[in-house]
Parts: C-alpha cells; sequence; structure tokens
C-alpha cells in the first residue's frame, strides 16, 4: 500500500494514535514528519518508547519524506503520518507525495486562533492550508477516534 492516511495531531504521537489509529488503520509504520522534531534527539526517543512491537517508526522532515516517497522506500507498507501543521502536507503534495486522506485531530488553541470544534483551534493560515489541500482532491475530515464518524472540513470551516 504505502501512505494510509495523515492526520493533524499537534500532540504527534501519543496513546490515541498507538493504541486506537494504529490499529484502526493497519499502520506498520508510524511516521511523524516535521522539521523541528526530526532535529530533537529527546522527542523522538520518547515519541519511539511508545511505539508499538511490530510496527517501525519514522521521525523525519518534510524533506527527507519526500525523498523517501519518491523513491519507493515504504512501498509495501502501511505508512500512517501524523503532522503538527497543515502546511507540512501542503509541502508533501508539492513533493509528490500522494496522501490518500486527512484527518484533523488536535490543534491547540493559540494566539489569532478560533476554535472551530472541541479540541480544534485554527488560525487564517491553518484555514487557507485545509481548504487548499481539499482543493487538491484530498478529502479532509475531523474524527478524534476511529470509532467516531468522520465529519467533513465543510462542517467547521467555511
Amino acid at each position: 500500500m504505502s501512505l494510509v492516511l495523515a492526520r493533524i495531531d499537534q500532540r504527534l504521537i501519543h496513546g490515541i494514535v498507538v493504541t486506537q489509529w494504529a490499529g484502526a488503520v493497519q499502520a506498520k509504520r508510524l511516521m511523524v514528519v516535521d522539521d523541528e522534531i526530526s532535529q530533537d534527539d529527546v522527542q523522538k526517543a520518547a515519541m519511539r518508547m511508545s511505539k508499538p512491537a511490530g510496527t517501525g517508526m519514522s521521525i523525519i522532515d518534510a524533506k527527507t519524506a519526500i525523498t523517501n516517497f519518491q523513491a519507493g522506500k515504504y512501498d509495501g507498507h502501511n505508512v500512517f503520518l501524523i503532522v503538527k501543521e497543515p502546511k507540512t502536507l501542503l509541502q508533501l503534495l508539492a513533493g509528490g507525495v500522494k496522501i490518500p486522506k486527512v484527518n484533523i485531530g488536535i490543534m491547540f488553541d493559540g494566539l489569532d486562533k478560533t476554535t472551530v470544534k472541541r479540541m480544534v483551534s485554527v488560525d487564517k493560515e491553518e484555514i487557507q492550508d485545509l481548504k487548499a489541500i481539499q482543493k487538491q482532491g484530498v478529502p479532509v475530515t475531523f474524527r478524534y477516534v476511529p470509532s467516531d464518524s468522520d465529519e467533513p472540513l465543510e462542517k467547521y470551516i467555511k
């Protein structure tokens, strides 16, 4: 297969991702793509400790992810991609990475952000980025845990 789902979740690797999402999408590899986190050995070590047995994990920057996908490094894997921000997904799409679907999990509140749904706050740039992803033919939905129903982007962001 390759990439089975991309999730925007500012907590990256955490309990729900490991215990619920990884199994729901039958992930053989959890992939965190983040230019800052990929350079932080302490955070990478902490995330690797939570990796389920028998599952690979990559914590890499966007450029490396694009290179690896283009080279077919993950062909035959079920990759579950986790990013902090929608702009990372736009970078990957621009680099030719095929993203079948985007799931919005948790986006923290902050300066100039508007809460659009429980546990999801966005600023103007993030709204534009989410719409741009969807304009490229990639479905964007809200879904906190696998047992929840998908809710379309348009339900909360016009």
